[in-house]
């Protein structure tokens, strides 16, 4: 069974990836509820932190329905970070993670995220520094390198294990190719493969279906599955890929009230988190998800994805299980 520090998890366990805007504490819940065996935040800019910028201090916020769950950080400056460490350490997470993977421009032009691919000296300084500064566990999540020329995983990942992290998440594409193409396992493959690594091993990207999942524990050999993209708007994911890891068939897809109600308790959370405006507009990119697949419902997801007032929304949650409450999803 694989440990991060002394937390012990499940055989395989799946954790629900930081993105951004998407992996607030609402969403974590609904997660958690469906076999998530850890959470990740919001990546946190440690420059925002220390700032005390509101956005930032915000993404601090954990429950204890969540945990195990990790606080991840991202940043270039040394003293950021480690001052963003000792802030972190206040909101009690049982994880802290170092995001050197995040693709977006405005990470990685300050050579943050998976700008810092470009120069792991740094990369390896800031993160034993960290893990000196901390008695909690230290994970990161990073890509296979910023190009195909530059792929230095193995021996990256082994320079992070010997400065003390405790798991390293990988995705399986470097920063150049942001989202496009296939994720490549191969190289994590290797990683775990290595006879020096002792820490877990987790594989990130395309991990889109149950048949995905068990592709990267039983050919890939990987200590556990990072869910991202899959997931949002579709919590139910991690209970499908457990239920085929235990029958080697598929979970009925949750039904319409199933969907309706994880949409109206998914739109009351964020509001009681964050407020009306935000909890309406930040959960918008969860509803093409939630009721993918119905036919004629574009009048309805519209309904959904530009009212600004709560009661619209969930009007419009009314409107969809009484037209189609009986509607069978494939």
């Amino acid at each position: 069974m694989p440990k991060i520090g002394n937390i012990e998890l499940p055989d395989f366990p799946l954790l629900l990836a930081p993105m951004e805007d998407v992996s607030d504490p609402p969403f974590r819940a609904l997660c958690k509820e469906q076999g998530a065996d850890v959470v990740y935040t919001e990546f946190i800019s440690s420059e925002g932190l220390i700032r005390d910028a509101a956005k930032s201090v915000l993404k601090l916020d954990i429950y204890e329905k969540e945990r195990p769950v990790g606080i991840q950080i991202f940043g270039a400056e040394l003293d950021s970070m480690l001052q963003a460490v000792d802030i972190v350490e206040q909101s009690n997470p049982d994880i802290i993670d170092i995001n050197f993977g995040c693709p977006v421009k405005k990470v990685v032009c300050k050579n943050a995220g998976a700008g810092i691919l470009r120069d792991i000296p740094l990369m390896v300084k800031l993160t034993e520094e960290i893990v000196k500064r901390t008695k909690l566990p230290v994970t990161v999540k990073t890509r296979l390198g910023w190009d195909s020329n530059s792929i230095k995983i193995v021996e990256v990942a082994e320079r992070l294990q010997d400065v003390g992290i405790m798991a390293i998440s990988i995705h399986g594409r470097t920063r150049v190719q942001m989202y496009k193409g296939e994720a490549d396992w191969r190289p994590i493959a290797e990683v775990k493969n290595n006879q020096r690594m002792q820490i877990p091993v987790f594989g990130n990207g395309d991990v889109d279906t149950p048949e995905a999942a068990a592709k990267m524990r039983d050919e890939f050999g990987l200590d556990g599955a990072m869910i991202g993209r899959a997931s949002i708007g579709y919590p139910w994911f991690f209970k499908e890929v457990k239920h085929y890891f235990e029958t080697g068939k598929h979970l009925d897809p949750p039904t319409m009230p199933e969907r309706v109600d994880a949409a109206r308790r998914h739109l009351q959370m964020a509001i009681d988190w964050k407020g009306e405006k935000l909890g309406v507009f930040e959960t918008r990119r969860h509803y093409t998800n939630y009721f993918k697949g119905i036919p004629h419902f574009k009048e309805y997801r519209t309904k959904m994805v530009t009212s600004d007032d709560a009661v619209d929304v969930f009007a419009a949650f009314d409107e969809v299980l009484e037209k189609f409450g009986d509607f069978q999803f494939a």
